[in-house]
């Protein structure tokens, strides 16, 4: 399989919760649409610090973990992060480490999206949009 990479528009979770709340508006959002590459290895979607230092997260936790060449690592954890692709949308934490922007499996499954690996690209698991077992 050759890599997918998909658009995502990712923003400050407090600043659309403060948005929600009337406390803000949507142009006071920090966001930024990047090109990510999926990566179905990966549990936690990755950014990089200076995406984390750009949106305004703060890096909330630490998490121990191994490397797809079996090192490990120690990674900071952000807080909550937006993550839109295709006008589906999740907020959930990210691992903060290297340089690229990847999409982990649970911001994949969050948004009910899967990887065609035939067509090397990202579609929804259901056409009309997310459908979740309640």
């Amino acid at each position: 399989m050759g890599e997918v990479h998909v658009r995502v528009r990712l923003s400050n979770a407090g600043d659309v919760e403060r948005v929600h709340q009337g406390l803000a508006t949507m142009d006071q959002v920090r966001s930024c649409e990047v090109d990510a590459l999926v990566d179905t290895g990966s549990t936690r979607s990755v950014i990089p610090a200076e995406i984390v230092a750009s949106l305004g997260l703060a890096l909330v936790d630490t998490a121990a973990g191994r490397l797809g060449d079996g090192s490990s690592v120690c990674v900071g954890i952000s807080s909550a992060v937006g993550f839109e692709i295709m006008g589906r949308r999740t907020f959930e934490e990210a691992y903060v480490m290297g340089k690229e922007i990847l999409i982990g499996q649970t911001t994949l499954e969050a948004t009910d999206l899967l990887v065609d690996c035939k067509d090397q690209t990202v579609i929804g698991k259901h056409a009309e949009g997310p459908v979740f077992r309640l």
